[in-house]
């Protein structure tokens, strides 16, 4: 019979290469081999950076097994305008022919992609356009922004001998297009047979088949390229909603951790959720290594705050910390508005919590000394003299203020109440606490 760790090491090399197999990209052959060979890309959900890495992963392979054309299938709502100019700085540099094939709609950034490829094919009853520039709170952006995407969708469209006026429309609700429905105040969307019109589609399909014909590549071999599940997590992890998510969530179970006796589900949840966001960002190639040492020395830090006080070091922690949020992030100011939320979460949490707890919870149970040293507790420092309280004598030294008087035959240091004595005075005792015998000159 087969040992029991045989059969664990068996049971852990099979997990190991199943998660292998689900984090690689998945190519997948659809039709029969032929000597050329046509790539097909999902362009899927929202542009953001995890989209940009997979892309361009897509065109290398392209690339290597010397493809004859990219499709990239378009059905996006649009995204992050500088995870959209990254993506279409590879459209430009391939060699390879590049077609956007809209099978449903190209809006937004979608729409500034689509103007990047060489052909734009279209199916019946799709769209592509209303590609306005906004912020992260949803309204119009600065001018400078808007300038530069202006700039950005012109060009877009002159790569391929486009009119450029249509593209700067679909940005730009000041230009007049009535006759496509885009009056003064309203950007600019194409249906298929207003972008033929146009020049912006260069052909309405309904299959795959069709577009395959209308390219001239009937019965070429179909590559189809899939996203992994690292893609698609990295993808859902770099959204700009669930980063404030994550990272409120990592902050707010360490805070609630301090206050739990061990480590339970709420340490758990937020390393969890911290591994959850440097992982994301790394597979979608926005943290490196130095986010990941500057993450650590910061948790390092903030831990060793707890035993070395002053505030100094857990404040180059927390600083550490940001500034490995910073390295990871697609988009600086999206991170600080992230981070701010997650310092609010956690002020709030930490406000409740102490409220709620004090310190006599979780770990500050174990570094901080609660029982108190009092008299009610049978704890004397010193032996009070407080039978002294009262008596008078004579300084026989200056007291500066402290000194040395006789009382009773008794020599006894005392001070004075912070006044100067000198010596050979008559002084009475009016405190005796512990060592300390006040005294008053009479």
């Amino acid at each position: 019979m087969r040992s029991k760790s045989f059969i664990e090491k068996v049971i852990f090399i099979t997990l190991v290469l199943f998660t292998l197999f689900i984090l690689l990209p998945q190519v997948f052959p659809v039709q029969a081999k032929s000597d050329k060979i046509v790539y097909f890309v999902p362009v899927e959900k929202t542009v953001e950076q995890g989209l940009g890495v997979f892309i361009d992963r897509s065109i290398k392979e392209a690339e290597k097994i010397g493809a004859s054309n990219i499709v990239f299938e378009m059905n996006t709502p649009g995204g992050a305008v500088d995870a959209a100019m990254d993506i279409a700085k590879s459209l430009r540099k391939t060699d390879i022919p590049t077609t956007a094939f809209i099978n449903k709609s190209a809006l937004s950034a979608g729409a500034y992609l689509a103007l990047n490829a060489d052909k734009i094919v279209m199916v019946p009853h799709s769209t592509m356009g209303s590609a306005a520039i906004i912020d992260q709170t949803g309204n119009t952006a600065g001018k400078k922004a808007e300038s530069m995407w202006f700039a950005e969708m012109k060009a877009s469209a002159e790569l391929n001998k486009r009119d450029p006026k249509y593209a700067l429309a679909m940005a730009d609700e000041s230009i007049d297009l009535p006759q496509y429905g885009a009056g003064k105040g309203h950007l600019l969307t194409l249906t298929a047979e207003q972008a033929l019109e146009v020049g912006y589609a260069d052909k309405i399909v309904s299959t795959r088949a069709e577009l395959l014909d209308y390219l001239g590549l009937s019965g070429a071999t179909i590559m189809q390229m899939e996203e992994s599940f690292a893609d698609k997590l990295a993808r859902f992890i770099t959204h700009p909603v669930v980063v404030p998510i994550l990272l409120s969530i990592g902050s707010l179970g360490l805070v609630i951790e301090l206050y739990s006796p061990g480590f339970g589900i709420p340490g758990i949840m937020g390393l969890t959720s911290l591994l959850l966001f440097f992982y994301g960002h790394m597979i979608a190639g926005l943290a490196g290594m130095e986010s990941i040492i500057l993450v650590v020395i910061g948790i390092a830090l903030i831990v060793l705050e707890f035993f070395v006080p002053g505030g100094v070091v857990g404040l180059l922690g927390v600083l550490s910390i940001i500034a490995s949020l910073l390295f990871a992030a697609e988009n600086i100011s999206h991170m600080i508005f992230s981070i701010l939320i997650a310092i609010l979460v956690t002020i709030v949490a930490s406000v409740f919590l102490f409220r709620r707890f004090g310190h006599e919870k979780g770990i500050f149970r174990r570094i901080i000394l609660f029982d108190s040293t009092s008299s009610e507790k049978g704890y004397v420092s010193n032996e009070t003299r407080s039978d002294l309280i009262g008596l008078e004598g004579i300084t026989i030294s200056p007291l500066r203020p402290a000194g040395t008087a006789v009382f009773n035959d008794e020599r006894i240091d005392v001070v004075t109440e912070g006044g100067f004595i000198s010596s050979n005075k008559k002084v009475k005792i009016i405190n005796a606490e512990g060592s300390k015998i006040v005294v008053r000159e009479i």
